[in-house]
């Protein structure tokens, strides 16, 4: 499987920011407007959730909208200014931990789960390169760094610290979820799934395959080391916290 990535940032700053914070929404010349941005941005995200991101393209929204694609240039001038609305708009679907989620760790693991689950719903987000160096500054997109920032203020973290863990945190989650996404892509371009290809290759393990030459990998093997954990995920999300917990822990000592 092949894949392909757009990149952020390309967006003329100026215009993007205003479509952004709709400082200018609505065309300033030309007829009666007869589609919102709003419209334009779900359109564009419905385009790339079924078809992928390469299929993006200021035409292939038009089609879906049912309109000319000059249309659309009267809204957002380039890919690019949309490629930054869709990436905020995305952000605008992340909850936030309610009365009910205390402490730091439940609401850094509840950020972490809502970027999950985003991540799935979305697996186009995943092929944008450097979504977090160089993030579209939406209202969205500011909101949900505030958030997570809150998330771990006043436990002893400088502020260097803070903006690092939410990294941290936020890369764990990403580099998991693109590998789950592309488990999940290569079953649906090749029509083969994980049991079926490690089954096809059963001769490896009963012909090929030395237990006196890796027996290490045996042993791990006969321990059932091999079989799938419940939950890769949380399993992983679980063992980034206990560092960030002992990180806690030692500048609360200090204090």
């Amino acid at each position: 499987m092949t894949t392909e990535y757009s990149y952020s940032g390309r967006s003329n700053p100026k215009r993007s920011l205003e479509l952004l914070w709709r400082i200018e929404t609505k065309p300033s010349r030309g007829p009666k407007p007869g589609l919102t941005l709003d419209q334009i941005v779900e359109a564009a995200i419905e385009v790339a959730d079924n078809e992928g991101l390469k299929a993006l393209s200021m035409r292939r929204v038009a089609e879906h909208l049912g309109v000319g694609t000059m249309s659309l240039y009267r809204y957002v001038p380039a890919k690019a200014e949309l490629l930054d609305l869709m990436l905020d708009a995305v952000d605008g679907e992340l909850g936030r931990p309610d009365g009910s989620v205390e402490g730091w760790r439940a609401k850094l693991e509840f950020f972490a789960r809502q970027s999950w689950d985003g991540y799935h719903r979305h697996p186009w987000v995943l092929h944008i390169v450097a979504t977090d160096a160089r993030p579209p500054l939406g209202p969205n997109v500011i909101a949900a760094f505030e958030a997570m920032l809150k998330a771990v203020a006043g436990i002893g973290l400088t502020g260097s610290e803070m903006v690092a863990v939410i990294k941290l945190v936020q890369g764990y989650v990403q580099g998991a979820a693109r590998s789950a996404v592309e488990a999940i892509q290569v079953v649906e371009d090749t029509g083969v799934s994980e049991g079926q290809w490690w089954s096809e290759r059963s001769q490896f393990w009963e012909e090929i395959f030395d237990v006196q030459s890796f027996p290490t990998m045996t042993a791990v093997w006969e321990s059932g080391g091999f079989h799938e954990p419940e939950d890769d995920f949380e399993f992983g999300l679980e063992r980034v916290l206990d560092g960030v917990e002992t990180l806690v822990n030692e500048r609360q000592r200090v204090d």
